[in-house]
């Protein structure tokens, strides 16, 4: 766990903080309760294994299917693949299962007085496909319109890649993100899309590897005002721009 740090108006969000606190100046976020806020990830309730007991026993079950699908064990080339796909699955690509993984992020006070709508895009957005385990691999914009908080540009991407990291279907990631950003920016109005393509559908299946697939959520004056809608698309790259060899 990591401690909570004020610095000016300045303030850390992660882990540690245990409750909402409004001030003048900044506020703290309990991540715990931020995430439960967001359209959860399909989970058990049994106890979660600690990162290196998971990997031992995903490494054990993953020799055997490769033992199952015929493959030989002792060629230096697989002997070791079961301890790789493992580490792989807990500290990377699956890592934003855990809470602890959640970013640390720095809300500052808007003292610019900036007032109109923010947009990052171009965003990497690598996730894997929950049906079959295969990567899908995008691109995510997201916005906001600046109020009383704003968000240093590199902690949008670490947003995204949070919800990134695990078994996802495209839907639930713009949903979860988009929701993550406004509780944590205090606003509704945020806007995400995602485009992807997924490898699910390129290397398997139909085997198409020319489509790309938009998902969009957006609130607040996002939703309500049709030419801040019409700005926020318009300043998106169309998805046929995506191009994922």
């Amino acid at each position: 766990m990591h401690d909570t740090v004020r610095t000016g108006t300045a303030l850390s969000i992660h882990s540690a903080s245990r409750a909402i606190q409004s001030s003048a100046s900044g506020y703290e976020v309990d991540v715990h309760q931020l995430l439960s806020q967001v359209i959860p990830t399909p989970m058990t309730s049994a106890p979660r294994m600690d990162p290196e007991t998971a990997k031992m026993e995903i490494a054990r079950r993953h020799r055997e299917i490769m033992e199952i699908l015929g493959l030989d064990l002792t060629d230096d080339s697989l002997s070791e693949t079961p301890e790789r796909v493992a580490k792989m699955y807990v500290d990377e690509i699956f890592h934003g299962l855990r809470e602890e993984s959640f970013p640390k992020i720095t809300v500052v006070e808007n003292k610019m007085s900036y007032d109109e709508m923010l947009v990052e895009v171009n965003i990497t957005f690598n996730s894997t496909c929950e049906h079959h385990f295969l990567p899908i691999l995008g691109k995510a914009h997201v916005a906001y319109i600046c109020k009383g908080w704003v968000l240093g540009l590199s902690k949008f991407n670490r947003v995204v890649d949070f919800f990134a990291r695990r078994p996802q279907v495209q839907e639930r990631a713009t949903v979860q993100i988009q929701q993550a950003l406004s509780k944590i920016l205090h606003t509704d109005d945020v806007a995400v899309v995602i485009d992807a393509m997924h490898c699910c559908v390129k290397t398997r299946g139909i085997g198409d590897d020319g489509c790309v697939t938009r998902t969009s959520k957006l609130s607040g004056a996002f939703q309500s005002n049709p030419s801040l809608r019409a700005e926020f698309y318009a300043s998106v790259p169309g998805p046929d721009r995506l191009r994922v060899i």
